[in-house]
């Protein structure tokens, strides 16, 4: 089969298309045809060899979206079934998604029921997923003033359609470091953009819910923005590139009566997914990628993820549609 091997920490040219053996099924394990799959920035920090606990050569990729081919379950995963697999460590402590075939957990195989593309199925894993997650972990209210911190990401843009189909009357500001993406972002659903720089908004406006993406870099400045009482900010990506915080006081930093929560996109159920993929369909929610890539060219995805003209969210199809 081709797949995408990383054997040494690098740019884009570190992913090498090459053939490898199609694995063959163990049990407890089934071999899934993968249709497609998302580019996640936390496959790009791996690439760039800040994920010291993934043994290289690796095939990464911490979702897919396909079809049974080979199953070790006939009754809960039968050969031919649609199927999601997300996050389990899949891409970093045993070969994942970005390949034509992948042998995967059993239990991190969750059948799905979708009249969606491949494009846009595969657009929807852990982006959507931890969109979702995180908005429900906001309990969005009718009125509420939801500010979406690193909205030009992929999370960020699924955040924003899945919030005005949660709540249609939801106010929705986004914000960016680059001033040319704000008309983008102004054709999603957020109403309001405010500019990032130097790790702060150019704005003194308060939002009663805060999803944080860019993650403990921006933690603080974001809080400062936090309405209380009752306000909810719950932090989700590590865009910025940090993984902790320093000098945070949380009886200083939090406002009094609010609440600072966050949504771990590791722990999925099948009921979460479904539920999710209903919202979307019920909703018609676009969430067709922003790019479509094919296996061959997964080195340019990761590049224009790279590059400052990234939006929105890409995805790779390794039998095209």
């Amino acid at each position: 089969m081709r797949a995408i091997v990383l054997h040494h920490p690098g740019g884009p040219e570190a992913l090498s298309y090459e053939e490898v053996p199609t694995p063959s099924t163990k049990p407890g394990w089934s071999l899934i045809k993968v249709r497609g799959f998302g580019i996640n920035r936390s496959e790009i920090f791996t690439r760039n060899g800040w994920s010291p606990a993934v043994q290289l050569p690796r095939i990464l990729g911490i979702e897919a979206v396909g079809t049974v081919v080979e199953t070790t379950d006939e009754v809960n995963l039968p050969e031919g079934q649609t199927v999601i697999s997300i996050m389990g460590e899949m891409g970093r402590a045993f070969d994942g998604g970005y390949a034509e075939y992948a042998l995967l957990p059993n239990d991190q195989l969750y059948p799905v029921h979708t009249n969606l593309s491949w494009a846009e199925l595969a657009a929807v894993p852990e982006t959507y997923y931890t969109a979702y997650g995180s908005l429900m972990s906001l309990f969005l209210q009718p009125h509420d003033h939801l500010l979406i911190r690193g909205a030009t990401s992929g999370v960020g843009t699924a955040a924003a359609k899945l919030a005005r189909a949660i709540q249609n009357d939801v106010v929705i500001t986004g914000t960016t470091r680059k001033p040319a993406k704000k008309e983008r972002l102004l054709q999603t659903p957020i109403d309001d953009v405010v500019i990032e720089r130097d790790g702060e908004l150019e704005t003194e406006n308060q939002y009663n819910k805060i999803l944080e993406l860019v993650g403990p870099k921006t933690m603080q400045d974001s809080l400062a923005h936090l309405a209380g009482p009752g306000g909810v900010m719950c932090i989700t990506g590590e865009l910025g590139g940090e993984w902790s915080t320093k000098d945070f006081d949380p009886i200083a930093s939090i406002p009094s009566g609010s609440y600072l929560t966050a949504f771990n996109s590791g722990k999925v159920t099948e009921f979460a997914l479904n539920a999710m993929l209903h919202l979307i369909e019920e909703a018609h929610i676009d969430v067709h990628p922003t790019k479509v890539f094919d296996l061959e060219h997964t080195a340019d995805a990761h590049a224009f993820l790279d590059s400052a003209d990234s939006f929105g969210k890409v995805v790779v199809l390794p039998f095209g549609e």
